[in-house]
């Protein structure tokens, strides 16, 4: 059990780098996004946003979608800690 809750902590905090990453090139955009570097980041992350931003009320030109996705990996990353 230890094992599976440490892959489950482990592919959290990578998801948690990968959505990071994204994040962090929104602030760029010039940013080529047929690199396929950029490609496999939304392809990885966009499933995870899209259903959230649609929940999230318009705000604007902000998208807090990230912003709940890393909150809900804390959430989910304590319940392990305090499991394992």
């Amino acid at each position: 059990m230890d094992v599976l809750l440490n892959v489950i902590f482990l592919v959290l905090r990578l998801f948690q780098l990968i959505l990071l990453v994204r994040v962090l090139l929104s602030f760029f955009p010039d940013i080529d996004r047929s690199n396929p570097i950029v490609q496999f980041l939304y392809d990885v992350t966009e499933p995870v946003l899209q259903p959230i931003r649609e929940m999230l009320p318009q705000t604007g030109m902000v998208d807090w979608s990230p912003l709940v996705v890393f909150l809900g990996i804390f959430v989910l990353m304590q319940l392990i800690s305090i499991i394992a």
